[in-house]
C-alpha cells in the first residue's frame, strides 16, 4: 500500500516525537531537546536525544536515527503499514485509500518547495535594490532592522507584474508551477500570466518544518506608492491562495520559530497579523503567531496546544477591545470550547482600544506589554464578562436568562468532567454575584438567630444622597489598594449601593479578585475596563472622591499600613451600615404595623438586637 508522503507529514506534524517516545520509555528535558537511555543498545549514560522541533531522534552511542514513525517500527517491531496505522490514530487521522499518484505528487510538492524558497530569496534581495530604497526606509522604521528582516525573510515585489515571473523562469521553474505555488495569476483579459503580489512589502509563511509554503503581502503607505484610482482603495494585506503546500485554516504565521520557543519557556501568544508577531519577537516575546486573516480553526487552536511542553498548555488570545475584537473573541470562544482537555485552555487579552501589540510594545515596551498580558482573562471569565458586561441582573427573570444562556454555552464542551466543572463554576459565580447578600438560612435553620452565627444576614441600607461619596470612597479604595480587600472581604461582599451600575462594578471587582488575589490596581483597571466599567470606574477615581479621604488614593495601603486602612475604612462602612440600618428600621415599623404582620415585627426587632450587640 502507498502512503501518500503529505498524509506521513500530517502524522509527523500532529503527534509530538518526545511524547511518543515518552510513552515507550524515560526521558528527560535537556535544554531544547529530549534524552534518554537507548532503548536499542545497552548503556547507562544517556546518549539517546530527541529534537521535536526537526521532528528525529538520534543516539550518539549505536547511531540509531529516524523519525517518530521510524522509532515505533523499531521499538514496537512493527511494519511500516502497522506502525502509521497506529500512529494515525493517534494522530486523530483515518488512514487514505490507496493512492497511485502518491509518488508523483511528493515530487511535485519538492519542486513547489524550491520554487517557493527561491522566489523567497529573491523578494528578499529585492529589499536593499538601489531603487528600492523608500521601502528599505520604511522597515526600518518600522524597527524592522537587518537581523528581523532576516530571520523572517521579510522581503519586496516591486510593482512589475513580470520581474517574479521572469527571474524564476530564468532559474528553470515552469508558469504552471509558479500558478499552482499561488505566485502567478491568470489573466482574464487574454494576455500572460501575472504576478499576484506587486509593490508590496513580502511575509513568508512557512511550514512546522521551516519551510516557506505562503506568502502575505503588505501594502505600502501613500506617501511611498504611486497613486492610483481614487475610487479604489487596495486591500492593507492579500495573502496566498490555498495550494497543494498552503491551508491557511490549518497554518499559522511564524509557528515554526514559535515552537522553538515554547520549548525555550517562553508563553505562546495569537496575535492579530504579520507585524504583530514581529514586533513581539523584537521584545522578547518569541511565541508569537497570528491567523492569516480567519477566526482560530480547530486545527490551529489544537497546533497552539501540541507547541507547549508543559502539562499545563496556556496560550494567550491577544484581541483589539473594541467590538470587533469582542466579537473575534467570541467565535474563538465558540471554537475552543468544544476541543477543552484537562490542562489544555487558553487565556483572552484585550489591547486598549486604538492599540495593537506593535504600537503597545513601542509605547510602553517590553514591561508594559508584559503587564497587560498578565490582565488576560481566564476562558471563564471571559464567558462570564461576555454576558454580564454593561447588563442589569436586577430581577429574577434576568438572572434566570443569565444562567440559561450560560448553560447552554458550556454545553458544547465535549469533555464531560470539564462541562460539569464548568457548570458548577457557573453556579457559584450566579450565587457570588447575585444571592450571597440577600441569604437568610443558616444552617441551623432560617430566621435571625441563626443568621448572625452563619454570616447569612445581610442588612441592605436605604441610601441617601448625602451617603454616595462615602460609598465611592470605599469603592475606590478597594480598587487603588486591592490589598485592602483580603482584610475586609466579609464587609465588601455585604455592601450594597444604590446606584446599579456602581453596585455592578463592586460585583465585578469581587468576582475578579476572588479569580485572582495577586492582582494589582492597573491589572484590576484592566479587567475593569473589559467588562465595561470604563465609566463608572473613571467616576470614582478621581480628586472627587479622594479629596474626602485621603486613604482611598492608590497606594495609600502601602504608605499608611494594613491597620489604618482597615480602620478607615470600616468607619466609613459603619457609618453607612447605622444609617441603613435605621431607614430600613422606620420603613419596617410603618409596613408592619399597617398590615399586622406580627413575623415582620419580631425580625425588625431582631435586627434592632443584632446590631447592637455588634
Amino acid at each position: 500500500m502507498s502512503i501518500p508522503p503529505r498524509f506521513l507529514d500530517e502524522i509527523r506534524n500532529r503527534l509530538s516525537l518526545s511524547e511518543i517516545i515518552g510513552r515507550r520509555i524515560s526521558v528527560t528535558r535537556a535544554g531544547r531537546e529530549f534524552k534518554a537511555c537507548c532503548p536499542f543498545h545497552k548503556e547507562k549514560t544517556p546518549s539517546f536525544t530527541i529534537n521535536d522541533d526537526k521532528q528525529f531522534y538520534h543516539c550518539f552511542g549505536c547511531g540509531a536515527h529516524g523519525d517518530v514513525i521510524g522509532f515505533v517500527m523499531a521499538h514496537d517491531n512493527l511494519s511500516f503499514i502497522d506502525a502509521v496505522e497506529g500512529l494515525s490514530a493517534d494522530a486523530g487521522l483515518q488512514m487514505p485509500k490507496p493512492d497511485p499518484m502518491a509518488i508523483e505528487q511528493a515530487q511535485k510538492a519538492k519542486g513547489l518547495h524550491e520554487l517557493l524558497d527561491e522566489a523567497t530569496s529573491w523578494m528578499q534581495g529585492q529589499v536593499d535594490e538601489a531603487g528600492n530604497a523608500d521601502v528599505l526606509d520604511y522597515l526600518e522604521g518600522r524597527g524592522m532592522n537587518a537581523d528581523i528582516r532576516s530571520g523572517f525573510r521579510v522581503g519586496y515585489t516591486p510593482a512589475d507584474g513580470q520581474a517574479l515571473r521572469t527571474y524564476l523562469k530564468g532559474k528553470g521553474f515552469s508558469d504552471v508551477d509558479m500558478l499552482e505555488a499561488g505566485l502567478l495569476k491568470e489573466s482574464n483579459r487574454g494576455g500572460e500570466p501575472y504576478v499576484f503580489f506587486r509593490d508590496r512589502v513580502m511575509f513568508p509563511v512557512a511550514d512546522r518544518r521551516g519551510r516557506v509554503v505562503a506568502f502575505g503581502g503588505r501594502i505600502l503607505p501613500e506617501h511611498i506608492r504611486p497613486q492610483m484610482d481614487q475610487n479604489f482603495t487596495p486591500p492593507k494585506y492579500i495573502n496566498s491562495s490555498d495550494t497543494p503546500l498552503f491551508d491557511k485554516g490549518r497554518m499559522l504565521y511564524s509557528e515554526s520559530l514559535a515552537r522553538q520557543a515554547a520549548r525555550e519557556g517562553h508563553t505562546i501568544l495569537v496575535t492579530e497579523g504579520y507585524m504583530d508577531v514581529i514586533a513581539c519577537n523584537k521584545y522578547g516575546f518569541k511565541g508569537a503567531v497570528a491567523p492569516m486573516g480567519t477566526a482560530l480553526t480547530e486545527d490551529q487552536i489544537l497546533s497552539l496546544w501540541s507547541m507547549v511542553i508543559d502539562d499545563e498548555k496556556l496560550p494567550i488570545l491577544c484581541f483589539d477591545g473594541d467590538n470587533a475584537g469582542r466579537s473575534a473573541a467570541s467565535r474563538a470562544c465558540g471554537n475552543i470550547l468544544p476541543l477543552l482537555k484537562p490542562g489544555k485552555t487558553v487565556r483572552f487579552a484585550f489591547l486598549p482600544e486604538g492599540e495593537d501589540p506593535d504600537s503597545l510594545l513601542r509605547s510602553s515596551g517590553a514591561s508594559g506589554f508584559k503587564k497587560f498580558l498578565e490582565s488576560s482573562l481566564s476562558l471563564f471569565d471571559f464567558i462570564w464578562a461576555a454576558h454580564t458586561a454593561g447588563r442589569d441582573f436586577s430581577t429574577p427573570e434576568s438572572r434566570a436568562g443569565l444562567t440559561k444562556a450560560l448553560q447552554k454555552q458550556v454545553s458544547t464542551i465535549a469533555d464531560p468532567e470539564i462541562q460539569k466543572h464548568y457548570k458548577e463554576l457557573i453556579s457559584s459565580r450566579i450565587s457570588d454575584n447575585f444571592f450571597k447578600s440577600y441569604q437568610g438560612k443558616g444552617k441551623g435553620g432560617q430566621g435571625p438567630q441563626s443568621a448572625k452565627a452563619s454570616g447569612a444576614l445581610r442588612l441592605r441600607p436605604l441610601v441617601q444622597k448625602k451617603n454616595r461619596v462615602a460609598q465611592k470612597v470605599l469603592l475606590s479604595a478597594v480598587i487603588n489598594n486591592p490589598e485592602l480587600y483580603s482584610c475586609l472581604e466579609e464587609e465588601f461582599g455585604q455592601f450594597i449601593i444604590e446606584a446599579q451600575n456602581l453596585n455592578n462594578l463592586r460585583a465585578h471587582v469581587i468576582a475578579s479578585l476572588n479569580e485572582d488575589a495577586s492582582l494589582d490596581t492597573e491589572g484590576l483597571c484592566a479587567k475593569l475596563e473589559f467588562q465595561g466599567f470604563e465609566k463608572e470606574r473613571d467616576d470614582i477615581l478621581n480628586e472627587s472622591v479622594y479629596v474626602h479621604a485621603a486613604f482611598a488614593r492608590q497606594g495609600a495601603f502601602a504608605s499608611l499600613g494594613e491597620s489604618h486602612m482597615q480602620k478607615q475604612w470600616l468607619s466609613y462602612y459603619e457609618g453607612l451600615q447605622g444609617q441603613g440600618l435605621n431607614e430600613e428600621v422606620k420603613a419596617g415599623w410603618k409596613s408592619a404595623f399597617e398590615s399586622s404582620n406580627e413575623q415582620q415585627e419580631d425580625r425588625l426587632r431582631d435586627m434592632v438586637r443584632i446590631k447592637g450587640s455588634e
